[in-house]
């Protein structure tokens, strides 16, 4: 058994994340990519420009490592920011915009972990006074829970666009069976449900 190494672990699970969401912009096409696909707007891109802020915001400003020297742009969490600013992409910001700029915060984010230690304290900006104080570690843990999270959305979103489904590009984590049998596996979910929602019968 190697010697145990939280920062490795946990940085492992993170990048596991990051990988995700960018693979499941892979293959569609703009529109889809931008497509509100929920009634509250979620969206593929969208979801990519929220965690590159969200790390550079984590591992940037609340480290005292500011990513933007000069003027931040205007989906920045400040108070002028327009509210969801950063869910989605506007028609001046490009695919290769956004997921450029997360890349950047990989980089960024990467280096403020390598040079702290997990009990290293920084100052969230946007939290509340009394709380703002935060260790890299908690830092940590809450981008990993917040990454995983919207990559789970992505996949949700990804397979209702075209149907594909999986983890990761290289495993996708789902029993290797044909498109009848999930066609078929669905139709037995849906008898079930009905049972206990009063709506008899068989799907068509």
């Amino acid at each position: 058994m190697s010697e145990p190494n939280p920062k490795a672990e946990l940085l492992r699970y993170l990048q596991e994340g990051r990988d995700a969401l960018v693979w499941k912009l892979e293959g569609l096409s703009d529109y889809d990519i931008r497509r509100p696909l929920t009634p509250t707007g979620t969206n593929l891109l969208g979801l990519v420009k929220h965690l590159a802020g969200v790390e550079l915001g984590y591992f940037g400003d609340t480290f005292g490592r500011p990513f933007f020297k000069d003027e931040a742009p205007s989906w920045w969490y400040t108070q002028d920011a327009e509210p969801n600013a950063d869910m989605w992409a506007t028609a001046e910001e490009s695919r290769e915009d956004i997921v450029g700029l997360y890349r950047q915060a990989w980089q960024h984010s990467d280096t403020t972990i390598a040079s702290l230690a997990l009990d290293a304290v920084g100052r969230v900006p946007w939290w509340p006074e009394e709380r703002r104080e935060v260790t890299l570690h908690h830092a940590l843990v809450r981008v990993i829970s917040d990454t995983q999270r919207h990559a789970g959305h992505a996949d949700i979103l990804r397979e209702s666009l075209d149907g594909s489904a999986g983890e990761s590009k290289g495993s996708n984590s789902l029993p290797a069976e044909d498109r009848a049998w999930w066609e078929n596996h669905r139709g037995r979910l849906e008898r079930v449900a009905r049972r206990f929602g009063g709506r008899p019968g068989t799907p068509s």
